[in-house]
């Protein structure tokens, strides 16, 4: 190596010119990336809190005996569920359970397990037992919230079909009518 060679690379070494930029490119992708991550969790927590007051709400309905002296069917409860949830919600995406029991220790509570056929499509077809009075039911209202960017937030999609399922859930005795 010549001398000159080894000036220009001791003075390439301390020059600091463009170090912040240089600095702020390397971290540029991994600071979008956790503010996207972030504003997901975000709308994820939201929407899960949204579904949880449409459940809330629709459970007042079997809870005081409305929904079943009305006759309603389980179409016509998801239709009241759909009307209680905000319009991010697509009515056909909402899956709604509901069980009854006796007992509170002999009712499950668990989030029943969805599962898909291989377009993706969910396959359960959900039980639809409204109860009668001083009977504890317990209601679920699920969705799946799509997840952008799937592949790189992992954590956040619980579902084989790439999706974020978002369950809300009420237990309660209904009320003598």
């Amino acid at each position: 190596m010549t001398t000159a060679f080894v000036q220009r690379l001791r003075r390439f070494r301390r020059d600091e010119s463009a170090a912040t930029a240089v600095e702020f490119a390397i971290l540029f992708a991994p600071l979008v990336f956790l503010i996207l991550a972030s504003l997901q969790l975000s709308l994820i927590f939201f929407a899960g809190q949204c579904l949880q007051s449409a459940a809330m709400s629709s459970g007042r309905q079997l809870m005081t005996g409305s929904a079943q002296q009305a006759g309603l069917t389980q179409a016509q409860f998801k239709t009241k569920v759909c009307s209680n949830a905000p319009a991010m919600f697509n009515c056909n995406g909402i899956m709604v359970d509901v069980e009854s029991g006796t007992t509170f220790s002999g009712t499950s509570t668990s989030a029943p397990a969805v599962t898909y056929d291989a377009a993706g499509n969910v396959t359960n077809s959900w039980t639809y037992s409204t109860g009668g009075p001083g009977d504890i039911v317990v209601l679920h209202v699920m969705y799946n919230w799509p997840v952008v960017a799937a592949p790189l937030l992992p954590g956040l999609a619980n579902q084989s079909n790439g999706d974020h399922l978002l369950v809300a859930t009420s237990v309660f005795k209904i009320e003598p009518y």
